[in-house]
């Protein structure tokens, strides 16, 4: 098993009970699946919709005004943990490229949560990306291996520090920035899981930014977050919504628990089974991370099996998404784009999650590659299964 997961057992050792044990002291008001059914958040109508909606809530959602004439250009950024440097790395090369187009609309799940808002304001923001994922802040943040290391790189710290340094980068300028781009009909979108729903999420951020409430930033900033916390280990984020009459709160963790990276299901952006993107469409989606399966010889006890379980089933669930994907794209004419961390990306031994060398490694890997511009491929790599199973059995 690859030693840069070698923290595990500390973090569940440590780290787990720990955070159960705090979870569960926390009391929370009641709520039926009744409420859970129609909340929403006070003052801003639109912030969000469940990823299982109706055809009808996401057009409405995804409405752009005055892109209609513009290509439809769509970047899904995937969850990843440390991993996110890639994508930072991508975005910035392929900046450097001249061929990065503005996009008419970006997803984050996780760290790619983290990316979106930089990626969807722009080229004049990737130096948000370099620092964040290069300057070695990351690696301050992840000192303490009970609380702020990746879990199986799904979520991204591990307590309130997360969220002070998103309010470092997020602030009301920034807010504005992303209300001016929602206007001209752009939008940015964010996934979490509702843990009490057990459904995942999407946030309108652009429609958070432009409502001019007084939580409008804090609620930002929840959403960045909650994105990115990897539930037990990683504090969740509470949020307040209100159904009707009555106020509570739910529970928010990684959008990674129900999906790596999230792109096109059956009812987005879709009316009568077609996709509306009135001209040319393409969706570039960025796996922060690797999608072939690596061979190892799994430890017998449970801590290793149970984070190659893990690890083995996010691979795949990514993979699945898409393989979803690139059916409907070519289904609907769209054009189909993916790039990720292949074999021929740096690898890590350290025990740590986040190490700055490695990220350093990783962020220019992906810059190489993305000013070179022969970094999509355009169909999902199958995978080498006869080859795993005859080393496995060797």
């Amino acid at each position: 098993m690859p030693r840069r997961f070698g923290w595990l057992r500390a973090v569940l050792a440590l780290g787990l009970a720990g955070h159960l044990a705090a979870c569960s002291s926390v009391p929370r008001i009641s709520y039926t699946a009744e409420q859970a059914s129609f909340a929403s958040v006070p003052g801003i109508p639109g912030a969000r919709a469940y990823a299982d909606a109706s055809a009808e809530t996401f057009t409405e959602m995804t409405a752009r005004p005055e892109a209609k004439r513009q290509a439809f250009t769509y970047l899904a950024l995937s969850g990843g943990g440390g991993d996110g440097a890639y994508g930072a790395g991508i975005l910035n090369g392929w900046t450097a490229s001249g061929a990065r187009p503005e996009f008419s609309l970006v997803s984050g799940v996780s760290t790619g949560a983290l990316i979106a808002p930089f990626a969807f304001l722009g080229s004049a923001y990737d130096s948000y990306l370099t620092e964040f994922y290069t300057s070695g802040v990351a690696e301050t943040l992840v000192q303490s291996p009970s609380l702020t290391n990746v879990l199986f790189g799904s979520g991204l710290f591990g307590d309130g520090r997360l969220r002070d340094l998103i309010g470092r980068y997020v602030t009301a300028d920034l807010l504005a920035a992303v209300a001016a781009e929602h206007a001209k009909g752009r939008r940015l979108l964010v996934v979490t899981t509702n843990l009490d729903s057990q459904r995942a999420v999407i946030w309108n951020m652009g429609a958070i930014a432009a409502s001019g409430a007084p939580n409008a930033v804090d609620l930002f900033r929840d959403v960045l977050t909650a994105s990115a916390s990897i539930p037990a280990v990683f504090p969740p984020q509470l949020i307040g919504v209100q159904a009707g009459n009555s106020a509570f709160q739910e529970l928010h963790v990684d959008g990674s628990v129900v999906t790596p990276v999230f792109t096109l299901p059956q009812s987005f952006l879709l009316r009568d089974g077609r996709l509306r993107t009135n001209g040319k469409a393409s969706i570039y989606v960025v796996i922060n991370g690797r999608l072939e399966p690596e061979f190892d010889v799994t430890k017998n006890n449970t801590l290793s099996i149970v984070e190659r379980s893990f690890t083995t089933g996010s691979r795949a669930r990514s993979r699945a998404a898409l393989a979803t994907t690139y059916a409907f794209t070519r289904a609907n004419g769209v054009g189909f784009n993916l790039t990720y961390i292949d074999e021929r990306g740096p690898t890590t031994t350290t025990a740590r999650g986040f190490d700055t060398g490695y990220m350093r490694q990783l962020y220019q890997a992906g810059y190489d590659k993305a000013r070179s511009g022969a970094f999509w491929e355009h169909t999902v790599p199958a995978a080498p299964l006869l080859k795993t199973v005859t080393a496995a059995t060797q």
